[in-house]
């Protein structure tokens, strides 16, 4: 277990590279499972990537790290069946689902472990499969799926945007008999990366106009080469560190597009953004002005990641900001811990209500996932004095080398190993 030690106060100020997406290098990592050798760039070493790359060894690939990038390989043989301990590690295992079916015609799993964010129902992923010929039943706390003559391509109406949902249908509707159909999926960057790496695959997928994907399903995928788009849910991250401390930070690697939401939450906080092709530059006020009324929603809409590190910004906004979580129920587990610094929020169901405080002091405090670990993070970043954050487990999920980051941007944060 290790802690970080973090002494705030500091302005945050230089430039950053930002990693690849975890978001998206997860899906893709999943996909390999049923394509030929291929090499995936800009996969950042997170613990969630390390879990993936054991789970598609489990499953009779091969999968090796070379610097920032992961070489994968088909392989033969195998188990459908992933261990309570891997599925129990890492929430988005989910994801393999789809691909396991396909590859085997079979898969066992326990439900998916990771952050505590509440109910977050695979039903439509099931419901999927199923249109597709799958047959699931549930046993003891596991899933086992199974499709003895294989998958076969029917129409799929999503009735809400979920991304594991589209993702899990999407990697197992390549290699379906047939057409497959989609609609109500969802559009998030990291849905197009995946898409763009089964189309690298031989894949034959089309995304219309109004959003309907159309795959229609290949004998046998080979493989690619690919890189992952960078990282939307760190760069906000660090540019909300930025804000927070009244600093200044030019985020590259990056796809401003991406970032079109926070960005635009950001600029109405009083934070001067610019952006060009690949890079995004902020330039935040001595303190910041209220966030007015920020609701999550599917994209394009502002990211449910990016809620939390959001509202740590707005503790030391001048005014009230309110905020409506709308993607999950049980996402405000980091506010007692922001309360530690002083921050000033009440929550109402699905609603937090944030009072900019006149200054945070540091405290003891404990990531609860891997977001509100972050904003936790910022909290103490801001806050007068020394603080402790443990529960670094959740950060290591979604950051590559956070603490190291920050530093070079003049954060005073140590990381203690025991």
């Amino acid at each position: 277990m290790s802690h970080y030690i973090i002494r705030g106060g500091n302005r945050l100020v230089g430039a950053l590279g930002i990693h690849g997406a975890k978001n998206a290098a997860l899906p893709v990592l999943a996909a390999a499972a049923i394509c030929g050798d291929s090499v995936i760039h800009n996969c950042p070493r997170l613990t969630d990537i390390g879990v993936a790359m054991k789970i598609l060894r489990h499953l009779g690939c091969g999968a090796r790290r070379e610097g920032d990038t992961i070489v994968t390989t088909r392989g033969t043989g195998g188990d459908c069946r992933i261990p309570d301990g891997l599925m129990g590690a890492m929430r988005s295992s989910i994801v393999f689902l789809g691909g396991m079916v396909a590859r085997h015609g079979c898969a066992e799993l326990a439900l998916p472990g990771g952050c505590e964010l509440g109910a977050r129902p695979i039903d439509l992923h099931l419901a999927a499969l199923s249109r597709m010929g799958a047959r699931i039943t549930e046993t003891g706390g596991r899933l086992v799926c199974s499709a003895p003559e294989g998958l076969r391509g029917a129409r799929i109406d999503l009735s809400f945007p979920s991304v594991g949902a589209t993702e899990n249908t999407i990697i197992a509707a390549a290699t379906a008999r047939g057409e497959t159909i989609l609609t109500g999926a969802a559009r998030e960057p990291e849905i197009l990366d995946l898409i763009d790496f089964l189309q690298g695959c031989g894949a034959k997928i089309l995304l219309e106009l109004d959003g309907t994907i159309r795959i229609n399903g290949v004998e046998q995928l080979h493989g690619t080469e690919h890189r992952v788009i960078p990282d939307r849910i760190a760069a906000g991250t660090y540019l909300c560190a930025a804000a927070i401390t009244g600093g200044e930070l030019l985020v590259k690697r990056v796809v401003p597009g991406h970032l079109a939401s926070s960005l635009a939450v950001l600029s109405q906080a009083g934070c001067q953004v610019t952006a060009g092709s690949d890079w995004v530059r902020l330039a935040a006020p001595q303190r910041l002005s209220a966030f007015g009324t920020v609701k999550t929603m599917p994209y394009p809409g502002f990211p449910t990641d990016m809620q939390s590190v959001m509202m740590a910004a707005a503790t030391v906004a001048d005014g009230t900001t309110v905020f409506v979580e709308n993607i999950f129920e049980s996402r405000y587990r980091h506010v007692p811990e922001l309360k530690k610094l002083g921050a000033r929020i009440i929550t109402e169901g699905r609603a937090a209500v944030v009072t900019g405080a006149e200054r945070l002091t540091g405290a003891g405090l404990a990531c609860t996932d891997l977001r509100g670990g972050a904003a936790v993070v910022l909290g103490a970043l801001a806050a007068e004095g020394e603080s402790t954050v443990t529960g670094l487990e959740h950060i290591d999920r979604g950051y590559d080398d956070l603490e190291g980051n920050l530093a070079r941007l003049g954060a005073d944060i140590i990381r203690i190993k025991e």
